[in-house]
């Protein structure tokens, strides 16, 4: 167990202090069984925050992440958070200003994240395979760059299925009614 743990620590760190010396835009902390985001991550890449323009936190085990992240990271465009048990987002995540794609496909969220639609840069949300009912369309529809929102299973009810289509001028991919989880 602590032998796992420790190369797991080490992948970390190896990650970073890559990001760090190759003076990279990217990230990638993809599948490092991180529960929680390193709190000394911010002391190592203090320096090179403002040019982190993509993290990717995928498969990971993720059960929230804090306002720290969301204000340290305000240069991010794409931040990749699928695989985790997410639930919500920070307020926060609204200092994201120049934020273009968010992957939470595959968490736990039973509420849209409404402090996405705050974000005038935003162009494409990923929520498949969630568990949410209730999408704030009207909210969606007046977002600027918004080009497309996937909400693939996910048990919507029928009243955003009808009051949708009308009202968006971005691409809102949805399961056939019924359809709750993806084929095996």
């Amino acid at each position: 167990m602590l032998r796992k743990m420790g190369e797991a620590v080490a992948r970390v760190a190896r990650k970073v202090n890559e990001t760090v010396e190759s003076d990279s835009d990217t990230l990638d902390l993809a599948e490092c069984k991180l529960v929680s985001f390193p709190i000394g991550i911010y002391k190592v890449l203090r320096n090179v925050t403002d040019q982190i323009h993509l993290i990717t936190l995928a498969n990971n085990e993720l059960k929230s992440l804090t306002s720290k992240f969301m204000t340290t990271f305000c240069q991010l465009q794409e931040l990749r958070l699928e695989g985790n048990f997410l639930h919500r987002l920070p307020n926060e995540v609204s200092a994201l200003q120049h934020l273009k794609a968010i992957d939470l496909s595959r968490n736990q969220f039973h509420d849209f994240p409404e402090q996405l639609t705050t974000l005038p840069a935003l162009e494409t949300i990923n929520l498949e395979e969630n568990e949410i009912v209730d999408v704030p369309v009207e909210k969606l529809a007046a977002m600027p760059a918004l080009r497309s929102v996937n909400l693939r299973f996910n048990p919507l009810n029928a009243e955003v299925r009808v009051i949708a289509p009308p009202l968006i001028k971005f691409d809102m991919l949805m399961s056939p009614e019924g359809t709750l989880a993806p084929p095996p």
